[in-house]
């Protein structure tokens, strides 16, 4: 296996990344990340930020994009797990709307790639998560915008039968569906 197998999903330049580790009875070691490998595999980034973030069981983050300033983002969680979300806003685009959903772990170690003009969100489904994501621009409060989570159009199929309760924060409680947002998306 090389360093980094690249396995574009259904909507065109999201990716599933699998990296290669190095373990014996001392640990692991990987690399999660190598600019010429990804650009050389079509994911041309420049990333500018990095974030994390510790969620409990239920928390579900999301679907959040930048208007003006999109965001790519390269995902993966280092404790726990979630299920990861990308929504296609680009209105030119033949997957637009369309969804793509992946498990992310400490025991897969998989990484999800989502380019800008799309919206992002996931689920924690372990006890505790630990999310940790590279972005292609800088966050800007004045310019995020939202997608309500369980939007019926798009229809995305949380795996969330084992969760008693979705926790959401007050500014994911309010995001309004594709439909009502669609003609606001500069993408």
């Amino acid at each position: 296996m090389a360093k980094f197998t690249f396995n574009e999903t259904s909507i065109k330049g999201v990716y599933v990344i699998e990296t290669q580790v190095f373990g014996d009875e001392r640990g692991y070691f990987m690399e999660t990340y190598q600019k010429d490998i990804f650009d050389e595999a079509g994911i041309d980034a420049n990333f500018v930020q990095d974030n994390q973030s510790r969620s409990k069981k239920g928390v579900l983050r999301g679907l959040h994009f930048q208007y003006t300033q999109p965001q790519g983002k390269l995902v993966r969680v280092i404790k726990g797990e979630v299920f990861d979300v990308a929504v296609d806003l680009r209105s030119d685009s033949p997957t637009y709307g369309k969804w793509e959903g992946v498990i992310l772990s400490e025991e897969n170690k998989k990484q999800f790639y989502i380019p800008e003009g799309f919206a992002h969100g996931f689920v924690v489904l372990s006890d505790i998560a630990e999310f940790t994501y590279k972005c292609t621009d800088f966050y800007n409060p004045d310019d995020e915008g939202g997608i309500l989570w369980n939007d019926p159009e798009i229809g995305i199929n949380w795996p969330i039968d084992d969760i008693d309760e979705i926790i959401l924060s007050k500014k994911d409680e309010k995001w309004k569906t594709l439909a009502e947002t669609k003609d606001d998306l500069k993408f």
